[in-house]
């Protein structure tokens, strides 16, 4: 804008310079002459001005043109990076997923070997008992005329004899399994004792299982007197 003013200050200067330049030589040309100049002049710049303000109507219309273009740039490239920040926000939710199913199905592998060796260490423990039961079994037989059966459930069952002066041949049977917990359990006991649940204890604390199975003898013989 400051060079077409400037431009427009040259082609007065010069209009002005042309007119005193005639004025001064020709101070008896006729009037019609004069203003005949100024009107062709005012006619070229006004020419000269209509087209450049033309021009800057097309310059303005494009300058329009590039802003919308730009604008409609922009507003693609917010959309697509908000495409992208959604899609990015999905694969770290799918990610962190992934990690915390990872996470589970490891917990749950350590949980199931845990299990396992406890249930591992149950069964030997059980095993070695039942190994300790058989080991002493003619032990009993022969010394304290005892015979140990196996019978459904995973149970033993003792049977005594030889403890009623009267009829040595009359049984005396204690049944025993081991619960859950892998511990010593009395399930049933003919003729009943009274102290059985103080024996059952003891076997459980010391795992003393001859020991328990002479006080089952003792009990039944004392039992027998009475």
């Amino acid at each position: 804008a400051e060079d077409e003013v400037t431009l427009f200050e040259r082609d007065m200067k010069e209009f002005w310079i042309q007119f005193k330049i005639s004025y001064g030589t020709e101070q008896n040309n006729q009037t019609s002459a004069l203003r005949d100049l100024c009107k062709e002049t005012l006619e070229a710049l006004s020419e000269k001005w209509s087209k450049k303000l033309k021009e800057e109507d097309v310059m303005i219309d494009k300058i329009h043109e590039y802003n919308n273009e730009i604008l409609q740039q922009s507003k693609y490239i917010a959309e697509k990076e908000e495409q992208l920040t959604e899609i990015k926000s999905k694969l770290n939710q799918e990610e962190e997923q992934q990690k915390n199913l990872t996470d589970s199905i490891q917990e749950l592998k350590q949980e199931l070997m845990k299990k396992m060796e406890i249930k591992s260490s149950k069964n030997k423990a059980a095993k070695e008992k039942l190994e300790q039961v058989s080991k002493i079994k003619t032990l009993f037989k022969e010394h304290l005329a005892l015979e140990m059966r196996r019978i459904p459930d995973e149970q033993l069952q003792f049977i005594f004899r030889h403890i009623d002066h009267k009829d040595p041949d009359k049984p005396y049977v204690c049944t025993l399994s081991l619960n859950e917990q892998g511990d010593y359990e009395v399930t049933s006991c003919i003729p009943p004792l009274d102290c059985i649940a103080e024996l059952q204890l003891k076997l459980r604390e010391t795992n003393n299982f001859s020991a328990f199975v002479a006080n089952i003898r003792k009990a039944f013989t004392a039992l027998s007197y009475k």
